[in-house]
């Protein structure tokens, strides 16, 4: 096959910086190197490549786009490249990058207190410390505000009790930030994962992420400082928004999964020869091609303008919504498409597809179902709520 270059119809390049290319160039020779080479090993094992979490801090990739605190300081559209590149490796890579900065750091680095920040946001950049995102429970999924797990204050302490599931990197992180209930609403707490009460126990036989660990988190009675609340968030505000900052990232991190599978397609259907020539030259397999290659356009284009939306301090929560359900259900439809080119083999692990393909089936129900992400919009438009 031909070398993996980019997939860029519109020239979009020209409208990256050079520090953004240079960025680009880095992580994709980074998961091109060392992480390509051995991911279809993690995923048939189960098995996350923790051995490159060093590395991915080297690089910068942890809390990328924060500011300060050994953060790389990166705009926007430098981090959805980030989360492109990685994800053409595969969506765990990614999601190891979006739940340590956007789902753990961007809380402690929004919302807590100077003493917070300084504790846990350097080691957290330098990979020394990894972080979950405790929100998700066994009932309550698409409906966060009925979670049952509770915090209740005993003189400088809470005690949480409850349980969280579907949490990446439950079993290996250093920190859990968990959303409970409390007397005054629901408040975030950084739960250290060594404290009396908490364990973490891994979800197993996974079709899809398997190269990505993924826990449940159970509290019982884990007492914590009162200090441990973080203090500038109150309600679901502070969940919402770090989901806000790690879709970003998905609505970038879904095309480079698109990007992989169409690469893979195109070069198989130019070198693949049935009834005596290439499998590029039949209608249909142009006609499939000619789809793909437009809606990744299509996605780029919209990831990009967010990115600078996010930049420029206007996006909207809603036009994170369109894009990760626009970019994450086009790129499941592009890696069946991709699929369908290659035939049987498109089902063996030589090549990347049926492992994109199982793996946006998860991306396209975490942080937000594609149904609701259309009732987010649709809300927006309309006026009216549709989701209760």
């Amino acid at each position: 096959m031909t070398p993996y270059s980019g997939v860029d119809y519109y020239a979009l390049d020209d409208l990256l910086s050079d520090e953004e290319r240079m960025i680009r160039r880095t992580v994709r020779d980074f998961v091109e190197r060392e992480a390509l080479p051995e991911i279809e090993e993690h995923h048939s094992r189960e098995t996350f490549p923790r051995h490159l979490i060093p590395r991915m801090a080297e690089l910068g990739l942890f809390g990328a786009n924060l500011k300060g605190y050994g953060c790389a300081g990166f705009n926007n559209i430098a981090y959805g490249l980030i989360c492109q590149e990685m994800e053409r490796g595969d969506s765990g890579l990614r999601s190891m990058v979006s739940v340590q900065g956007s789902l753990c750091m961007h809380p402690i680095h929004a919302f807590g207190s100077e003493q917070q920040k300084e504790r846990w946001l350097p080691p957290m950049a330098a990979g020394k410390a990894i972080g979950c995102f405790g929100l998700t429970e066994p009932d309550h999924g698409s409906d966060p505000g009925s979670m049952e797990t509770r915090a209740r204050a005993d003189g400088n302490q809470f005690i949480l009790t409850g349980v969280k599931r579907w949490i990446t990197n439950g079993s290996v992180a250093d920190v859990a930030i968990v959303w409970a209930k409390t007397n005054e609403g629901i408040r975030g707490f950084l739960v250290e994962t060594d404290r009396p009460g908490f364990s973490a126990h891994d979800i197993k036989n996974k079709f899809s992420l398997r190269a990505s660990i993924t826990s449940e988190l159970v509290l019982d009675e884990v007492r914590i400082p009162r200090d441990n609340m973080l203090p500038g968030v109150k309600g679901l505000k502070g969940p919402f928004s770090c989901l806000t900052q790690a879709r970003y990232g998905i609505v970038w991190g879904a095309m480079g999964a698109a990007m992989s599978c169409y690469h893979t397609a195109l070069e198989y259907a130019k070198d693949r020869t049935q009834f005596d020539k290439p499998l590029a030259g039949f209608q249909l397999v142009q006609a499939k091609l000619v789809h793909m290659v437009t809606e990744i356009t299509k996605g780029q284009l919209l990831a990009f303008r967010l990115g600078q939306l996010k930049d420029q301090g206007k996006l909207r929560p809603e036009q994170v919504s369109m894009a990760k359900r626009n970019n994450v259900g086009n790129a499941l439809e592009i890696a069946r498409l991709a699929r369908d080119i290659l035939g049987a083999n498109g089902i063996v692990n030589e090549y990347p597809i049926i492992r994109h393909m199982l793996n946006l089936e998860t991306v396209n129900t975490y942080e937000g179902t594609y149904d609701m992400h259309t009732l987010i919009i649709g809300r927006d438009i309309t006026g009216q709520d549709a989701i209760r």
